[in-house]
């Protein structure tokens, strides 16, 4: 091939030549675009939900404070402080000559000696009437009442009732302000309020809830039905109110349990159901009159494979001339059911007989051995408790319960008086004045 042919091939490949190379560059720029435009390969992420704030409710706005000034503005008013005052006539230390030539020699009155005490109580009526705890005016020669305004005043016992631990006495005073009762039933996590006197430092509220209602089976009182609560109660706050979040009464602080003499978080409150009745009763009669069998009960011990029934009480002891002796109920028999009421425990008989009033006839129902048979039985009056023992604070340690809450009342022995006697002596001689206490009540 001649040169002149070569070149001519030569100039016929090169346009195409050129036109592949231009295509190429074209190419490559749409696809290196094309990438530029991909985003970046990232690692999956979980899918997640948005929740929407509360655009109702204003950030800067404080939460609301719960308070409860207005029931307690509102309580308080109606309850008082009470301080009581006994004369001790005749300490028994007295009957040994030397002793009493002792304390007359230092002027002390060995005759003679005031003790004073202090609970709380709630206005019941614009015309003076107080409810309390029997407990807090129990001996008193003289009680004292404080209002929340600062007024004092005499009060004078119109009754009590040891047996449900409740007493109503009375001042001559205008302008009082009764405490309005709570209508409905109160529910345990219910707010509960105890307004008082504890310690007597003055009028002070403590808060808790309803801790449970109904308690039984405390054996402080003949008649139980508490409600527990473990607002503060002290000594002091005993005849006390025990107020819901509106400032109703829902019962009278009583007693607490405790192991150190202070509030742990036990107290309780008689309802106010009970203290209705016995107010009631107590104002229009100077006393409550209740039912009585003249029995004592158990609940039920035997074995249920013995006899028929895993329900009722025992008889365990029957009053000679009592209705029930009169009856003819037996020392054993099984008491199921009292006017078609099953009888589940001896507390429960106890309060049904006793909100039953004398004369009234009880048709009970009971198992003698294997057969089962119907009494009716008439009731008498209850015999009322002579005097209160019940203490406003109980001990729990079994060793405290063994002992008594009053020194007695008997002589010294000879040996005690006779060591009492050298010890006084050489007091006596050496000037000294012993450290004496009022006998506790």
């Amino acid at each position: 091939m001649s040169a002149s042919s070569k070149t001519s091939v030569i100039w016929k490949i090169l346009p195409w030549l050129l036109l592949i190379a231009v295509l190429a560059a074209f190419i490559w720029v749409y696809i290196e675009q094309k990438t530029s435009q991909q985003p970046a390969w990232e690692p999956p992420r979980s899918e997640t939900t948005s929740i929407p704030l509360n655009t109702d409710r204003d950030s800067d706005k404080p939460e609301p404070i719960v308070s409860y000034h207005n029931a307690v503005a509102k309580a308080s008013r109606s309850v008082v402080n009470i301080y009581t005052t006994q004369t001790i006539t005749q300490s028994p230390y007295m009957n040994d000559p030397i002793l009493r030539r002792f304390y007359e020699f230092h002027g002390q009155n060995p005759h003679a000696q005031q003790e004073t005490n202090l609970g709380s109580g709630v206005i019941v009526s614009k015309d003076g009437y107080i409810v309390t705890n029997a407990h807090v005016i129990a001996k008193a020669d003289e009680i004292v009442v404080a209002l929340n305004d600062g007024r004092k005043a005499v009060a004078q016992v119109v009754g009590t009732d040891p047996d449900s631990d409740l007493a109503v006495i009375k001042v001559d005073m205008t302008g009082l302000e009764p405490l309005a009762f709570r209508e409905n039933p109160i529910e345990v996590g219910d707010v509960a309020l105890a307004i008082g006197n504890p310690f007597g430092v003055g009028q002070t509220v403590t808060q808790g809830i309803i801790s449970a209602t109904g308690r039984t089976g405390l054996g402080v009182n003949t008649f139980e039905d508490f409600i527990q609560t473990d607002a503060a109660i002290n000594p002091g706050n005993s005849g006390g109110a025990l107020v819901d979040a509106r400032g109703e009464l829902v019962g009278i602080n009583t007693l607490i349990f405790s192991r150190s003499g202070g509030s742990m978080g036990i107290g309780f409150a008689i309802p106010t159901a009970l203290v209705e009745q016995v107010m009631n009763a107590i104002i229009k009669d100077g006393k409550v009159s209740r039912g009585w069998l003249g029995i004592e009960v158990l609940s039920q011990l035997r074995d249920p494979a013995q006899i028929d029934t895993t329900t009722g009480v025992i008889v365990r002891n029957i009053i000679p001339g009592s209705p029930a002796a009169k009856s003819g109920l037996k020392v054993g028999d099984i008491i199921l059911s009292i006017d078609g009421v099953e009888m589940t425990d001896s507390n429960r008989l106890i309060q049904h007989v006793a909100r039953k009033m004398p004369n009234s006839v009880l048709q009970v129902q009971v198992v003698r051995g294997s057969e089962n048979m119907n009494i009716d039985i008439t009731l008498a009056e209850r015999p009322t408790q002579t005097e209160v023992q019940m203490p406003a604070e109980m001990p729990t340690d079994p060793e405290l319960l063994l002992e008594s809450p009053e020194m007695s009342n008997n002589p010294l022995s000879d040996e005690q008086r006779a060591q009492l006697r050298e010890e006084l002596i050489e007091l006596f001689e050496n000037g000294a004045r012993p450290d004496v206490e009022p006998l506790p009540q």
